[in-house]
């Protein structure tokens, strides 16, 4: 339950574990009765010896599929990066309700924090699940065996690059499962470190990577080389940035989609703008009670209207509601604030019935905006649990990401004609003007106007020294990390 994820060795499709987890635990009932105490001399049904698992190409797909699957909490990561920034406000029932949110928002945040602690398992237990294939690679040979060593190098960086920005020094262990005695025993790692085994793992996935997958969903060779350029980016390697991200550019592969209101919704999934998503369906309920455990995206519910009755959305929670602040930064001729942002009352009032159209506010705060990327929709509600089963995908890193990353390091190496080229190629599928750059900090409000409310916007606060000057409550030399889970300090005896 901590740094170490026990591993159920057979690795099957997620669904298959998911439908058998109430059958398991049944089975185990039934051999801690007494009567039957002679099973206990069985080896455990069910399970598979680890060090017999990778004996087929299917056995390595199967475990490549349970390293992907950690990708459904990034709607985590995407809550924090915004609700501890100045986009959005925590919002929900009450003040109590997902209580870690509210703590994160005031930035009163400890070590006894539900969702960073969610955050920190989560992720690891992705990286034990990509070091368990890394430990076996070796076993036998096929044909696409280094796409799949490729995909699981990118995930493992992935999913350390998730937990270095949040929490700085990590503790690094690579091609081997997290035991107990790595979890009672390991000591943080330097950030340095940790990024050069990301680094690392990037530069060796990349040429083994497809450009275009056939299957959807998997990582592309333009997914690890943008992911690598950002963490370039993130540690101040401008030159680097800057050169990787031409490396995506030059691919050819990712262009603008016309139409910004667009980029979001599941009947234009895969679109050209599409680097890396996080693929979610609507075919799989599930309960609050487990959210890693889903196959849909949480995101959109959580995000939705309170108790909404009308046409166009659904109701739900009312969470990360985006601020005045955010929806006053746009220029009113800006199409992508109404994308963004959804007035709530201003839409009610546009409507031709607007007295039948109802919905409630949540004591958790409310600003009267939602986020309209990523929001509860009719038409794309799943089943059979419309409450947490959206099929809307989220969009780790677009192209649009990309050029604006790349305008960054250009200008920060002296390149300010790419660098402006690039922002107003953003600019332009926007419908905004040209505008001539007077400094980086033009290139950091435009990828506040164009990637609020996706998980990007207190990460780039801190990169760029700008946290304390926007962030009501963030302290210097304090803020920019969040506190590895106290649960997790006490455990190595304080290592």
């Amino acid at each position: 339950k901590h740094l170490w994820p026990v591993l159920t060795l057979n690795f099957k499709l997620m669904k298959t574990i998911k439908k058998s987890t109430a059958f398991i635990i049944i089975i185990i009932s039934i051999f801690a009765i007494p009567a039957c105490e002679k099973f206990l001399d069985l080896d455990p049904p069910y399970v598979q010896d680890a060090e017999n698992y990778f004996l087929t190409p299917e056995d390595y797909d199967r475990a490549l599929i349970g390293a992907y699957d950690m990708l459904q909490g990034s709607f985590l990561s995407v809550w924090i990066g915004e609700i501890a920034s100045d986009n959005t406000i925590a919002g929900g029932e009450s003040v109590t309700d997902t209580e870690g949110l509210h703590e994160i928002d005031a930035m009163n945040h400890g070590g006894e924090n539900t969702e960073l602690l969610n955050l920190w398992r989560w992720n690891y237990t992705g990286i034990s699940r990509t070091n368990y294939i890394m430990e076996f690679k070796d076993n036998i040979d096929f044909e696409g065996k280094d796409n799949i060593i490729a995909q699981t190098r990118f995930l493992r960086a992935f999913y350390y690059f998730e937990l270095v920005k949040v929490f700085g020094d990590v503790p690094l262990i690579i091609d081997q499962r997290l035991g107990v005695d790595e979890a009672a025993s390991i000591e943080r790692t330097p950030v340095s470190e940790v990024y050069a085994q990301i680094e690392a793992d990037l530069l060796a996935a990349a040429p083994l990577l497809d450009i275009a997958p056939e299957v959807k969903g998997q990582v592309s060779q333009g997914a690890a080389l943008s992911l690598l350029g950002k963490a370039y980016l993130y540690q101040g390697k401008y030159a680097e940035a800057a050169s990787t991200f031409e490396s995506v550019i030059a691919l050819g592969t990712y262009s603008l989609i016309n139409d910004f209101n667009a980029l979001f919704t599941v009947a234009n999934e895969g679109h050209s703008e599409t680097i890396f998503d996080v693929e979610y369906t609507g075919l799989e309920g599930g309960g609050y009670g487990c959210l890693i455990c889903l196959e849909g995206n949480v995101g959109p519910v959580f995000q939705g209207i309170r108790q909404y009755n009308g046409p166009v959305y659904g109701d739900g929670n009312s969470y990360n509601q985006p601020t005045q602040d955010l929806y006053d930064a746009f220029d009113p001729a800006d199409p992508r604030r109404e994308a963004t942002i959804l007035d709530i009352d201003a839409f009610i009032a546009a409507q031709p019935d607007p007295e039948s159209i109802t919905y409630a506010i949540g004591a958790g705060g409310h600003t009267g905006y939602y986020n309209n990327k990523y929001i509860k929709r009719q038409g794309e509600i799943g089943l059979p649990d419309d409450d947490l089963t959206s099929p809307v995908n989220y969009k780790v890193i677009r192209y649009a990401d990309v050029l604006l990353m790349a305008a960054e390091a250009h200008y920060l190496t002296g390149n300010t004609a790419k660098a402006q080229e690039y922002m107003n190629l953003v600019r332009a599928r926007a419908g905004m003007p040209v505008i001539v750059l007077t400094g980086v900090e033009d290139i950091w409000n435009e990828r506040r106007l164009e990637l609020s409310c996706e998980g990007h916007r207190f990460f780039d606060l801190v990169r760029t020294n700008q946290a304390a000057a926007n962030i009501e409550g963030f302290q210097i030399n304090k803020n920019e990390l969040f506190p590895i889970p106290q649960i997790e300090i006490d455990l190595t005896g304080g290592n």
